[in-house]
């Protein structure tokens, strides 16, 4: 071989030793590695050595902790302190344990709330609202600190938790050297403008480049299809295959919408073969044959990860070989050690494991942490080869595969089905392509009838994803300010947030906007041929038929529903009705009428295909009329199979038919003022107009531009000094309520307490505490109350949220009294209102804290409608944990009610609670 190609020239060489001299920690450094670092990196640890911050952006897997990790080096050898800071405890855990392998645990420690170990350290892992506890405290920890590493500083957009980064960025000491490590954003350089203004010299790296290529695809039925073939000659840009254009357009004939379904346009039966979407376990052998595994499939359902799993092992897919098998079992054996054996039936464990070994697993908000955490473990190692996956995967953890799949472009928010973005795809994409070991990563998209490759091209090829601050004041801030700061500087803080940052920037395009649209506004009054105020009022009388149509429906509504519960009232055990629709439409028998005086009806009934649980108004669109009886013994054991099955054997065998679906009649025709009001609108000169509609036509558009133009007016006078201005609305609230001092410039006793309160509810449970609510509560009632703090149920939950009777339901009471009256003031004060109190956990952590079995608990929750997976159980109790002993550091174990949250929180730190955490 040549040794011109292997060999730098001398002017190379001479360059490189000069950089060597010019930058000798880093070639220290870089000495200790067996890679060669890339050039963003090189850029981004030169940067430090020049004594500078950095912001690194780049994508998942190209390797940014490199320039963390040199800020770590940097400290040790200046003699000065390191915080590398995560978002969470998953990633502090796996950093610490990184650099204590590295550097020893002598100079490595780890602080994550509930974890404390070496916190004096030198080199010191931590969750980042640690530190922004520290900065409030004013920690002695702080002393000597030279470098903070933010890693995942992309977090700083997160709708909860974002605040924290920037607390954090605007209150270090000037001298601290921050290095932001961020996932690629298309506004870094605004981000790195704003970090050197608030904390001066900031070098910005920004390296696009994936280190491992990136081929699309899409699944067809069986076939996989390149989404490109190569570029197109005029543009350059990437051409669509014309193969796979032809195949969904195949298979867009073969699919029948659901609504044409049986009949073609003549009446007659439909021909041809009808499309037939791959299974997940055909979506996994086809990768498999492809050599396409390890993979992760995006799912966007929990439920439907754990069915995937379930569809693969019984389907016999087996992916591991005999000897990867026994290193599974050996690893999930480690990492499942302190599992209690009794709890192990009610976790799932055993078809967890059994798909572990066969190479499968599902990845999701509710799974057991130690469950998660020995996925993650044996993915990495490839001992996991297909991993389906909520796209909480997407962020944090490092899980690269060779292959992503995404099943579907829809997923479901909470509220309604959205269609993925071009920064979520990028994000879920970026998983697929192992450095070092992959020489190409795969996206697949698999085709669903109405998915176009052309949305897909336009997802894969757009590479937007800003970043946006989710930075507001609130009421522990609030007091830590004006505490450490006096109110005149806190204002000043807050006006440098990235937030007030980017919304002075966003004013100008604001009001370039209104001109645009107010010259619109001529135009379209220019367009009107009619008398513009004629047809102003007209509009409006159609407007005010439109909402008392709307006003009667719900009366209709309302209405309805009085009688349906009523109705629900009069049912006694053993009457037989009928459940008109829904997931439990059939016939279903009354065990139980669920009668409650303070709350609606909710019968118990096992419905004819076996399932037994409460229905609520929301299962019946009007009254129920009981169909018949069936004979019930005294004491019906519903947790018996064998019961439930001859009761619905029993139910069948009546005869009795579910009748048809009765429609309620509206009221509308009847209603006296909608006639006059349509009267009018018929006598209106505008209604016999030839040309009517056409100028309608143009006074809505202009009607709706002129209330945008309105809002946009509005936007922009209430985003110069926004957060200023809400500041101090929070102030005259905290004023009000005795805790700051009557200048608002000092912090009373009672903030000193809020102060230390870092909780979604922060100033609700300062008030609990302040108002005695929760003085004489036992530990384990202490816990129940305090849960309805912290739990929020799921969206799409709809269980009904109880709470024990006696001084746990009392307490609760006085707890939502609270928090009513602080939503008054919050109205009044023009101020987002504290998320009112859900009890929906109370129940669960209240039979916990009592010692009752994991089995119990959720079997108990599940009879009460609730859906509580072990991973959701765990979760919530390790947060009730969090503020219960804030509460007892912050009131001290002689107060009673810091006692009690003590022996609360012991209490709660048992079995699975406990398992796992360092």
């Amino acid at each position: 071989m040549d040794s011109s190609t292997t060999s730098p020239s001398p002017a190379e060489a001479y360059a490189a030793a000069r950089r060597r001299s010019r930058y000798p920690q880093l070639t220290r450094f870089a000495a200790e590695v067996s890679f060669e670092f890339d050039d963003f990196q090189v850029r981004g640890c030169e940067a430090l050595e020049d004594g500078h911050g950095v912001l690194v952006c780049a994508p998942t897997g190209a390797g940014k902790t490199i320039v963390g990790e040199f800020a770590v080096h940097l400290a040790l050898a200046e003699g000065r302190k390191c915080f590398y800071t995560t978002p969470i405890k998953a990633l502090s855990n796996q950093k610490y344990g990184d650099l204590v392998e590295r550097y020893g645990s002598d100079i490595v420690g780890l602080l994550t709330g509930d974890t404390s170990i070496n916190g004096g350290a030198q080199i010191v892992v931590m969750t980042t609202e640690v530190l922004r506890n520290m900065l409030y405290a004013e920690s002695t920890t702080l002393d000597d600190l030279g470098y903070v590493v933010l890693d995942e500083v992309h977090y700083l957009a997160d709708r909860f938790r974002g605040a924290v980064w920037e607390e954090v960025i605007l209150h270090l000491p000037d001298y601290v050297r921050v290095v932001g490590l961020s996932a690629t954003v298309s506004n870094a350089e605004e981000f790195g403008e704003w970090l050197v203004e608030v904390r001066g010299d900031t070098t910005v790296v920004v390296d696009e480049h994936r280190p491992v290529p990136l081929w699309q695809h899409m699944l067809v039925g069986g076939r996989l299809y390149d989404l490109f073939v190569g570029e197109r000659a005029d543009t350059g840009e990437a051409k669509l295959n014309p193969r796979l254009l032809r195949a969904v357009e195949e298979a867009g004939r073969m699919h029948v919408p659901a609504g044409l379904r049986g009949r073609g346009r003549r009446g007659a039966p439909q021909r041809g073969p009808r499309y037939r979407p791959p299974s997940r376990t055909e979506i996994v052998d086809r990768l498999d044959r492809a050599g396409l595994l390890p993979a992760i499939v995006f799912i966007f359902s929990r439920a439907g990860c754990d069915a995937a799993v379930t569809q693969c092992v019984r389907s016999g897919l087996r992916l591991n070989t005999p000897d990867e098998v026994q290193q599974v079992r050996r690893i999930v054996d480690e990492r499942t050690a302190d599992l209690p054996p009794s709890d192990l039936e009610v976790l799932g464990y055993w078809e967890w494991r059994e798909g572990l070994e066969q190479g499968i697993a599902a990845h999701h908000a509710g799974l057991l942490p130690a469950f998660k955490e020995t996925v993650e473990e044996l993915f990495v190692r490839g001992l996991v080869k297909v991993v389906f996956a909520t796209e909480t995967l997407a962020l944090g953890i490092n899980m690269p595969a060779r292959t992503v799949v995404l099943e579907r472009l829809v997923k479901y928010n909470g509220e309604s089905h959205v269609d993925l973005t071009p920064g979520e795809y990028t994000q879920l994409t970026g998983r697929a392509g192992r450095r070092g070991i992959d020489v190409e990563g795969h996206a697949v998209v698999v085709w669903q009838p109405g998915v176009d490759p052309r949305q897909v091209a336009g997802l894969a090829s757009t590479r937007t994803y800003p970043l946006r601050s989710s930075f507001r004041p609130g009421y522990n801030m609030a007091v830590n300010l004006v505490g450490r700061f006096g109110a005149a500087k806190a204002r000043e803080l807050l006006e440098q947030s990235f937030a007030q940052f980017q919304a002075d920037r966003s004013v100008v395009g604001l009001s370039r906007r209104i001109e645009r649209n107010t010259e619109a506004l001529r135009g379209y009054a220019d367009a009107v041929t009619g008398d513009f105020d004629e047809m102003l009022s007209y509009l409006t009388l159609r407007k005010k038929i439109s909402e008392r149509e709307k006003a009667l429906a719900r009366q209709n509504t309302a209405a309805r529903r009085a009688q349906t519960a009523k109705s629900l009232e009069k049912l006694r055990k053993g009457d037989v009705i009928a459940v008109p629709s829904g997931r439990r439409a059939g016939l279903a028998v009354v065990i139980d009428s669920g009668v409650d005086q303070f709350d609606e009806p909710r019968p118990l009934v096992v419905t004819e295909d076996r399932w037994a649980g409460t229905l609520s108004l929301s299962d019946f669109p009007t009254p129920v009329e009981p169909l018949g009886r069936l004979r019930l013994p005294k004491h019906v054991e519903l947790r018996s199979p064998k019961t439930r099955r001859d009761i619905a054997s029993s139910l069948r065998n009546t005869g009795i038919r579910p009748p048809k679906r009765q429609r309620w009649r509206s009221d509308a025709h009847s209603d006296p003022e909608l006639a006059e009001l349509r009267r009018q609108l018929r006598a209106h000169p505008v209604h016999g107009m030839a040309d009517r509609e056409a100028n309608l036509r143009w006074v809505e558009r202009y009607q709706r531009l002129a209330e945008d133009n309105q809002r946009l007016k509005r936007k922009v006078a209430a985003t110069t000094h926004s957060l200023a201005r809400a500041f101090d609305r929070i102030r005259r609230l905290l004023i009000e309520r005795g805790y700051l001092g009557e200048s608002g410039d000092d912090v009373t006793e009672h903030g000193q307490l809020l102060a230390r309160l870092y909780s979604e509810s922060d100033l609700l449970a300062a008030e609990c505490i302040r108002q005695r609510v929760w003085h004489g509560l036992a530990p384990a009632e202490l816990a129940a109350v305090v849960s309805t703090l912290v739990y929020e149920a799921r969206r799409d939950s709809t269980a009904e949220a109880k709470v024990p009777s006696g001084p746990v339901n009392k307490a609760w009471q006085e707890t939502v009294r609270l928090w009513s009256d602080l939503v008054e003031d919050e109205r009044r004060h023009r101020l987002d209102p504290t998320r009112e109190p859900d009890a929906g956990f109370a129940w669960p952590v209240y039979r916990w804290a009592r010692g009752e079995s994991l089995e119990k608990v959720l079997t108990s929750a599940e009879v009460n409608g609730q859906e509580l997976s072990a991973g959701d159980f765990v979760r919530w109790s390790r947060q009730v944990v969090d503020l219960l002993e804030q509460i007892r550091d912050v009131l001290g174990k002689e107060h009673p009610v810091g006692g009690a949250a003590g022996k609360a929180s012991r209490l709660l730190r048992r079995g699975v609670v406990a398992a796992g955490e360092l």
